[in-house]
């Protein structure tokens, strides 16, 4: 949105703020107040080389007033007015710290400020860059620059001693803008050069009610090494490069996206579904998005955030500052939003974390059981008949299982001797491979790994989310990333003893031998059915490892306790520090929207959403600004609540520009309340009370009781509901005895020098501090 003129005297002040339009005089008056502020980014996070800034006061003293970069004379006859002070872009910032100062004849300096620039492939603040990394921007020679939205070519970026000609070792793309349109069949289609209209061009109406035809306006280019977009609706024929926001309705999405990569690549952009958005585009909504926030192509939030910020910069910089920006994304995509909102106050001013999880790191607390407790069940203590029920498995895990979702894998099980259930649980159907992808420095990969040149370089790297991460966790002595997973004193299926589930000689058994995982240094790759074919396996049946338990510390003769795993503490200081663990804070308005989808075993399980809730009240004491919604999926999913969350959003927007001061949860509209829907859409409950009982012994609510809501394997072993432990704070076992953690199980002298024999270091105390989180926090 331009800013308007809105008088003579500031016009006058935005042409001539450079020059002394009224010539230079002493005066011995105060000096008067001036307003200095960079638009486009917080002052220490500038990129680029330019900026948008704000200059504010009185139009007599600015119409005399002159704007000075590093002491030399900015030229500002661009800059527009609005209604107290003017606005524009200044350029040429050098690397490192700049001075912005306002300068005028009769008081001299009136306001100064530091502005630190970055170069536009960064970093800013996330460490040294990862390489090798595999862009896949393409460029044809005497040709515009092209963005392979696809990922099917590119080019690799060597290390320090093999650079790459032909193409940026950053994956540099200079900004282009391209029309695009919508058919009437829902697709996009590039518009055709000369103006002509295409028959089978579609309309829209804008939020304001106005019809126009669908045209966006594209532009891609690379920030922060990314290929990132921006796109608004345009008129048809309008001249190139032209930046006009007539029908722009002043409110940016910022289009977050999930998955879970492990980095090495610049990423492809999925444009059709995301980028360009056409429900949100064609409201009138600018839409901004990155590879570099596509959770698939990375999972380091640091340099995410970092991605972010630069991105919404240069939106900034062309279109001025919007509304409000709103958060959109699923999964990996709504994590960004919790994570942001915390770690970068004002990048998103709302959220609708979609599927949410609080973040990723703390997920691998708990799924890096799975595969432990899968194993027990499946191979040690495969002849116990309760592994052979589906559901019983929930004892251990925590999470969902059901006779409805197959183990692909039970038949070749039960063809190799291994027990095992006949359906999954979420471990199985939706966490298997995941477990290797963050541990295993030989499993992971990226698109495009196989360009990565010389020979062997592939080889070189470190596929670990451990690695991804290495800027932020340390690295040992021998180079391999410090990591996050401990089990030392985990008391797995303590819930299931308790309720007698299981039985004492159960639970001593399975902590004896459920281990842990191995060191980096120490793993081996992946087997069947990560890697080879069922040929294989029938020649070599060792090949069969759907549990990595070829990575495992299991017991050396299954009669001595397996060892379990300790994790490095300089890791998890480090994810706590650096905000890649959401510790609560986030004040914006949140509506946490997920559809109920437990029945599938879809790793989204709606626990988290509460586990989220748990967090910000324990943070702030209340979790008022946050909303949540859940639609049931059951049997599939036909409603969608995301477009309603983005009119609830709007009104409650609205309130807090029209009373500010009230604060964010005062100004929420009716609708912004815990609310469940029917499939159809139709509100089952809504209001303060429908998730009674989801963190608390209170009754249930309405909505607790549609939707059951399962835990976690470290919730089954005592922790609590908030999830971020990664190292417990340890007690005696002598002191477990006395204080009833056992109930009324009285272990027998023999069974108590197991336990000890299994904790010599002591069992988990959640009531104690934990271990891995820094002082203060």
């Amino acid at each position: 949105m331009s800013v308007r003129v809105t008088g003579s005297a500031l016009a006058l002040a935005a042409a001539c703020l450079v020059t002394a339009c009224g010539g230079d005089s002493d005066s011995s008056d105060p000096a008067p107040s001036v307003g200095l502020r960079v638009v486009s980014s917080e002052p220490q996070w500038v990129s680029g080389g330019d900026a948008r800034v704000a200059v504010r006061g009185d139009a007599d003293v600015l119409a005399r007033a002159r704007l000075r970069l590093n002491g030399e004379d900015l030229d500002t006859s661009t800059f527009q007015a609005g209604d107290q002070g003017v606005e524009g872009m200044i350029h040429g910032l050098q690397e490192g710290e700049n001075t912005l100062t306002v300068w005028h004849p009769d008081h001299g300096t009136l306001q100064r400020l530091t502005l630190t620039n970055y170069p536009v492939e960064g970093p800013m603040f996330s460490g040294p860059h990862q390489y090798p990394f595999v862009c896949t921007t393409v460029s044809e020679l005497g040709k515009q620059p092209l963005v392979d939205t696809d990922g099917d070519e590119g080019f690799p970026v060597y290390d320090d001693n093999h650079q790459q000609i032909g193409l940026s070792r950053d994956c540099g793309l200079e900004p282009y803008t391209e029309y695009w349109y919508r058919t009437t069949g829902g697709e996009y289609q590039p518009l055709p050069e000369g103006g002509s209209r295409p028959a089978d061009m579609a309309t829209t109406t804008l939020s304001d009610g106005r019809v126009v035809d669908f045209v966006v306006r594209w532009e891609r280019g690379t920030i922060n090494r990314f290929i990132y977009s921006i796109a608004m609706l345009a008129e048809a024929g309008e001249e190139a490069g032209s930046l006009d926001t007539g029908l722009w309705n002043g409110r940016l999405m910022y289009r977050f996206q999930g998955g879970v990569g492990i980095g090495h690549t610049q990423g492809s952009m999925d444009y059709k579904r995301r980028a360009l958005q056409p429900d949100v585009l064609g409201q009138g909504y600018a839409i901004i998005y990155s590879t570099g926030t596509r959770m698939s192509e990375h999972y380091n939030m640091q340099v995410g955030g970092e991605t972010a910020l630069m991105v919404k910069e240069r939106f900034v910089e062309e279109y001025g500052e919007p509304l409000y920006t709103v958060g959109l994304g699923a999964s990996g995509g709504a994590i960004q939003q919790y994570v942001y909102a915390q770690n970068h106050p004002g990048l998103i001013d709302a959220g609708i974390p979609v599927q949410s999880y609080p973040d990723m790191v703390t997920q691998t607390i708990h799924i890096g059981d799975c595969e432990l407790l899968e194993y027990y069940m499946d191979a040690t203590d495969r002849d116990n008949p309760k592994w052979a029920t589906t559901k019983n498995r929930t004892w251990l895990v925590g999470l969902n299982a059901e006779d409805d979702v197959a183990d692909p894998l039970y038949a070749a099980k039960q063809q190799l001797g291994y027990g095992g259930a006949p359906g999954s649980t979420e471990c199985v159907e939706s966490w298997r491979g995941l477990t290797p992808l963050t541990m295993n420095p030989y499993y992971g990969q990226a698109d495009n790994q196989s360009q990565m040149q010389p020979p062997g370089l592939m080889a070189t790297v470190n596929w670990s989310h451990y690695d991804d991460l290495r800027n932020i966790y340390g690295v040992d002595g021998d180079g391999y990333p410090n990591t996050l997973f401990d089990n030392v004193g985990v008391q797995y299926g303590l819930r299931a003893l308790l309720d007698g589930h299981i039985t004492a000689e159960e639970f001593l058994s399975l902590n004896e031998q459920a281990g842990g995982w191995k060191d980096q240094k120490d793993m081996v790759q992946e087997g069947f059915p990560f890697l080879g074919t069922q040929q294989d396996v029938m020649n070599d049946p060792s090949l069969f490892d759907p549990w990595s338990s070829r990575n495992m510390t299991l017991s050396p003769d299954g009669t001595q306790p397996a060892p379990r795993t300790e994790g490095d503490l300089e890791a998890m200081n480090g994810a706590y520090e650096s905000g890649m663990v959401f510790r609560g804070k986030a004040d914006i308005p949140i509506i946490d929207y997920r559809p109920y989808l437990e029945h599938e075993l879809d790793m989204h399980n709606v626990h988290q959403s509460f586990v989220v809730r748990q967090r910000m009240e324990e943070f702030a004491g209340n979790a008022d600004n946050q909303v949540i919604w859940f639609a049931d999926a059951r049997p599939e999913e036909d409603y969608s609540a995301v477009p309603l969350a983005l009119e609830v959003i709007d009104d409650w927007m609205a309130n807090l520009r029209a009373n500010p001061s009230a604060g964010v949860a005062a100004n929420k509209p009716a609708l912004a309340v815990d609310t469940c829907f029917e499939t159809d859409g139709t509100v089952i409950a809504s209001g303060d009370d429908v998730w009674n009982g989801a963190l608390s012994d209170d009754e249930d609510g309405a909505c607790t009781a549609h939707f059951p809501i399962y835990s976690t394997s470290r919730i089954v072993a005592g922790a609590p509901t908030h999830g971020d432990v990664f190292k417990c704070g340890l007690k005696p076992v002598s002191v477990a005895l006395e204080d009833g953690t056992y109930g009324n199980w009285t272990p027998t002298s023999d069974q108590v020098n197991r336990l000890n024999a299994v904790f010599p270091d002591g069992v988990c105390d959640y009531t104690l501090p934990d271990q891995g989180r820094p002082a203060g926090l």
